[in-house]
């Protein structure tokens, strides 16, 4: 600060008396404030650490108790205290208006300047600041707030509060802050561009965020029977957990699915969700992309590589198909499993991870233990919290929900324009046997809609195999026995899961005996054991 303008603040604590024209001005001092303004905010590389000092310049100037900068948000229409003097961090943060309320609101909103004599009792003053309304000394205070303005447009406001004086001219003063308002004013609406920026960063990530919450919500996994209802509670009860979750289901079941839910409730679901499958790469580059590898570790390992935990770190990672793993990997996956560390491939650093591990399979994992094939303290490492999924021919009564979503979707991927599905196609749809899952349902309804002449899903849109009962081997005792025995076996499933596999009460909940009800697991096929609650 010059010497001239520390002289001019200095005075600003005076009272400049004019005895000539018989009142209160500061018009010998002003040129070397507005000087020293200008040269602040010339010399300043980020606007906003200049406004603070400009506030404290101009209030102690002006003898103010208080000197304060808002500026309006057009994004939210709310007015922001940006840089005060003599206001505390506190009540700064507790200073917001909306256009129109309170004084600093009414002058955003009509752009005339307002001076207030004695603030106490003053009508319309909100004074979110908590500011006093009298001095130590009981005098009173006068607020003088102006609008501040760039091409007419309303960028803000410039207020302040001080001891009340009648001699005081209020449109000299509503001048010099008018003035210092013109001055700054540009500078106001670089801030007001760049707070309006975040504004819309911040509106767009939590939009982003709340896609991501409802892309994997349950919302993505259609159904409603009961399996699926207990699917999701086991999601609700896992996900806020750190426990180890092995995902078991056929092929096209949507395993995945299930793995993106988890992870997106829980603790981690803002750090990072890596996914690999063990199916859909080499064995001899399992390894370097599950733990990394570095350079010169092989031929062709020019750099060094992060793997999959790595770049997982504080998240999770999903294994898919972790029953292909080799008997090597699978004591490496161990190591990690126990001692949370590994070392890339070709090196000998010991790297700790924070990783939480989910898997999935479609491979009978306690057949493949029996040959041999997969460890068996691997497998109980994975094996601590199960969750089946099951087949689409398990839960028939969720075809029509499936259809009605994948319909939608097709018609968004591929501009179609379906608009129902005939019911003769419905039955066709519910006898199938679908071996291929709901990955096949979903194929089935993309080319039935587009080969589909007129916004109708009809039985001849669907493929060969559904077409008939008799070429998909699915009509061998008629119809409407095979239909009333998928229905039988589903209630029986139904009532397993209720009951946790205890075949003697869901007997008894049916209103048969026991060995009728073993003779129809025996024939559908039914594994208790998958119901039953381990302890």
């Amino acid at each position: 600060m010059s010497t001239q303008l520390k002289n001019t603040v200095k005075d600003g604590f005076k009272s400049h008396y004019c005895h000539k024209a018989d009142r209160f001005c500061k018009g010998d001092t002003e040129l070397p404030l507005l000087f020293e303004i200008s040269t602040m905010i010339n010399n300043s590389r980020f606007i906003k650490d200049t406004m603070e000092p400009i506030m404290e310049l101009v209030g102690r100037y002006l003898d103010a108790e208080r000197c304060m900068l808002s500026i309006l948000n057009r994004e939210v229409s709310k007015i922001l205290l940006e840089a005060s003097y003599g206001v505390s961090f506190d009540r700064k943060k507790e200073s917001r208006y909306l256009v129109g309320e309170g004084i600093t609101g009414n002058v955003v909103k009509t752009g005339k300047p307002i001076f207030i004599d004695k603030i106490e009792g003053a009508h319309g003053f909100v004074n979110k600041t908590k500011m006093e309304l009298k001095t130590k000394s009981k005098k009173d205070i006068s607020f003088i707030i102006v609008p501040i303005t760039v091409n007419f447009e309303i960028v803000g406001t410039l207020s302040i509060s001080r001891v009340y004086d009648k001699r005081v001219n209020k449109d000299e003063l509503i001048r010099i802050l008018t003035v210092i308002g013109s001055m700054i004013a540009q500078a106001v609406r670089v801030r007001q561009d760049r707070i309006e920026e975040v504004e819309r960063l911040k509106s767009e990530n939590q939009k982003l965020h709340l896609e991501l919450e409802n892309r994997f919500s349950y919302e993505n996994i259609i159904g409603n029977c009961s399996k699926l209802r207990e699917v999701f509670k086991q999601i609700e009860q896992v996900s806020t957990t750190l426990a180890t979750v092995l995902i078991r289901g056929e092929s096209g079941v949507g395993k995945e699915l299930i793995a993106d839910a988890i992870h997106y409730k829980s603790n981690r679901a803002s750090k990072p969700f890596v996914k690999i499958n063990c199916a859909a790469l080499p064995e001899t580059l399992i390894e370097s992309e599950l733990f990394g590898h570095e350079k010169g570790a092989f031929t062709g390992a020019s750099d060094m590589k992060k793997g999959r935990f790595e770049l997982a770190e504080g998240g999770t990672i999903f294994i898919d198909e972790i029953g292909e793993l080799s008997a090597h990997m699978q004591i490496k996956l161990l190591r990690v499993l126990q001692e949370k560390e590994f070392e890339r491939l070709g090196g000998s650093k010991t790297i700790k991870c924070d990783v939480r591990i989910i898997t999935a399979t479609n491979r009978n994992l306690e057949n493949a233990i029996i040959d041999d094939a997969f460890r068996e303290d691997l497998y109980y490492r994975l094996n601590v919290f199960p969750i089946y999924m099951p087949a689409l021919r398990e839960r028939l009564n969720d075809i029509p929900l499936l259809v009605d979503h994948f319909i939608q979707k097709t018609n968004k991927k591929n501009g179609t324009n379906i608009i129902r599905v005939a019911s003769s196609a419905i039955d066709a749809l519910m006898v199938y046997h679908w071996p291929g899952n709901i990955r096949e349902l979903e194929n089935c309804i993309e080319r039935a809609a587009i080969i589909s002449a007129d916004q109708v899903i009809r039985v001849e849109n669907l493929p060969p195999t559904l077409q008939t009962a008799e070429s998909s081997s699915t009509l061998r005792k008629g119809s409407l026995q095979i239909i009333v025995e998928k229905v039988e076996k589903q209630l029986i499933i139904d009532c397993l899961i209720v009951k946790k596999g205890n075949v003697v009460q869901a007997a008894k909940e049916l209103g048969i005996s026991n060995r009728k009800l073993g003779l129809r697991i025996e024939k559908y096929e039914i594994e208790t054991s998958k119901y039953k609650v381990k302890k």
